[in-house]
């Protein structure tokens, strides 16, 4: 059976979830030779995670938009509106549809191939704009060492050489970036940790609850961009479906630890910062961490928070560009866009096609500004997620057999309930904010 035998339309999905299982994961459109899986469970969690946050690193903005208690409450508060149940719908349906594109076949199964190609498009523009992100926030940890890349042509040559090299280590291969992602996810949050410890004498816990300096007015719209955009894209791995050996068993318990492990690593350290440093709110700006190292425990944290933030830059650089490629690897296979996106490298066996396209955009996305970025991407992303939470609905009344990890019927009800309650946190959102 050929990758193209996952398309179906609206009105003949699979009988069961045990015909799912047998779907083959995506090929090429020039190879019939099956493609070996490769991703295990522990580079899949680095992966997701990398997806998602990479560390603590962007996080700053909430408290200068909205002062430390509510940057606190966010960081608590999110992961039970938005996270989880992202996190639960990419891991049932990931287990059900293991092949590359995702999020699109889910559509597309759901709603037919108008809706499946919408989808693809919206997710692949949100994920190339949000991936131009990741050299940018390097770049803002670095110039606070080297000065001279705040701005002109120093700044523009540092993040096209930083694009460039990235996109070339994802395209030697998919393993590669997954044991890549397993040690930059370690290394980078180690300064954290050390500093988290050392701020622990120096926190006033009357800081924690702060709701910012008087006179100071809140910006809600950079809060929850800012706790968007650090805590969404848990979907994004789904790209890879198709890549991960035994996806029923790996999905679930990757999503589940990546989930516990991204929200103690926003936390932790912005409990210790907030707690342990007394500055102007306007201070807490991107970067803001590298300062309170130095204010915390001196100049050599400082420069290890700055290593570590360009480390996590290329961690989630490379994860996002995997997921973008890999999106348009699926896709081709479905017939939404042409063939030769999905042909890969004959060395590395990855989707060089869309490696390069996806590194094209970014590169033209990246001269933005970073709050200009991450605004682009929240509102595509909103959109798809939109359409996305609809398809799992719809397919749960289409596919009984869905329910099978839920297997009481009311509490099955109730998490479709909780998914309603997400969807509309996601249009009240992109009302307010755009």
């Amino acid at each position: 059976m050929s990758a193209l035998d996952l398309r179906t339309t609206s009105e003949t999905p699979p009988k069961s979830l045990e015909t799912l299982q047998e779907l083959p994961v995506t090929t090429t459109t020039t190879t019939t030779k099956k493609i070996p899986k490769k991703l295990t469970l522990v580079p899949l969690i680095f992966l997701i995670y990398f997806e998602v946050a990479g560390g603590p690193y962007g996080e700053e903005p909430a408290v200068q938009a909205a002062g430390p208690l509510y940057a606190l409450l966010g960081f608590l508060i999110f992961p039970f509106i938005w996270s989880i149940p992202e996190a639960l719908i990419t891991a049932e349906l990931s287990t059900a549809y293991p092949g590359n594109g995702g999020f699109v076949i889910w559509a597309e199964r759901a709603f037919g191939p108008f809706c499946g190609s919408l989808m693809g498009s919206w997710k692949f523009l949100s994920g190339v704009i949000n991936i131009a992100a990741f050299p940018v926030l390097c770049i803002d940890y670095i110039e606070k060492v080297v000065p001279a890349l705040e701005s002109g042509w120093p700044r523009k040559i540092a993040i096209l050489i930083s694009t460039l090299l990235l996109s070339f280590l994802n395209y030697t291969g998919l393993t590669i970036v997954g044991y890549a992602a397993v040690l930059l996810g370690l290394v980078s949050l180690s300064p954290f940790i050390i500093m988290s410890l050392m701020a622990i004498p120096k926190i006033h816990p009357h800081r924690w609850i702060s709701l910012g300096q008087k006179g100071v007015k809140k910006d809600w719209t950079l809060f929850f961009n800012t706790l968007f955009w650090n805590l969404n894209f848990w979907d994004n791995v789904s790209t890879l479906a198709g890549e991960v050996d035994e996806p029923r068993k790996t999905f679930p318990m990757a999503l589940l630890v990546a989930v516990i492990f991204t929200c103690v690593s926003y936390l932790i350290p912005l409990f210790a910062v907030t707690g342990a440093v007394s500055v102007d709110q306007s201070q807490w700006g991107s970067g803001f961490h590298a300062t309170a190292a130095e204010m915390i425990a001196g100049k050599w944290l400082k420069y290890w928070v700055e290593v570590g933030a360009v480390l996590s830059g290329i961690g989630l650089y490379e994860a996002q560009l995997s997921s973008s490629a890999y999106q348009l690897l699926g896709m081709a296979d479905l017939g939404f866009v042409p063939n030769f996106f999905a042909i890969r490298s004959k060395r590395f066996n990855t989707p060089w096609v869309g490696i390069l396209l996806s590194t094209l955009i970014t590169i033209g996305v990246s001269y933005m500004t970073f709050t200009d970025i991450i605004s682009s991407a929240n509102f595509l992303y909103s959109l798809g997620m939109l359409l996305e939470f609809a398809s799992f609905i719809w397919l749960r009344k289409k596919l009984p057999e869905l329910q099978k990890a839920l297997q009481d019927s009311n509490e099955a009800s109730r998490f479709d309930c909780y998914v309603l309650g997400t969807i509309c946190f996601s249009g009240s959102y992109n009302g307010y904010c755009y």
